[in-house]
């Protein structure tokens, strides 16, 4: 009988899990911007992530644009959020910093990243800046049920 108990408990927590992660999906991680830096398309064999609006993609099957010496090799290794909104590759654009765009860089930042990121590249996690504020305390406008293969169990 425990032995029958314990078994269903064991299936039941396996059966949960399978839930959370189904089959062929990876779960996502939290990005500092140390470690969203390693992959920066620079070493053959690593993956290329970038960051849009917090979300960390999988661009490798862009290798040709976001890899070594490719056009858009820039964006790559950072949040460039602010690179996308306004279709730039300057130093100064190359950041998660959305202040000051105008409503028009707004709709654009959100039709690319629907319409490009989104609907192209895996999502591979999130950017601890969209989670938690500069000064570590938690962003009460991160709602995880709003995020694509998040769950709370799976990141914390």
């Amino acid at each position: 009988m425990y032995f029958t108990f314990c078994s269903f408990v064991i299936l039941s927590s396996f059966a949960q899990e399978l839930k959370h992660n189904p089959v062929g999906t990876k779960p996502v991680r939290l990005f500092t911007d140390e470690d969203l830096a390693k992959y920066n398309g620079q070493e053959d064999g690593q993956p290329i992530y970038m960051a849009v609006k917090g979300v960390v993609f999988d661009v490798s099957s862009g290798k040709d644009f976001y890899g070594k010496d490719a056009p858009y090799n820039a964006l790559v290794g950072k949040d460039s959020t602010r690179a996308v909104a306004k279709m730039s590759l300057k130093p100064d654009d190359l950041t998660s910093d959305t202040s000051g765009l105008t409503e028009e860089q707004m709709k654009s930042l959100e039709d690319i990243f629907i319409n490009v990121y989104k609907a192209k590249y895996p999502i591979v996690g999130y950017t601890s800046r969209r989670i938690l504020n500069e000064d570590g305390t938690p962003n009460k406008n991160f709602k995880p049920e709003d995020q694509p293969n998040f769950t709370i169990k799976d990141e914390f």
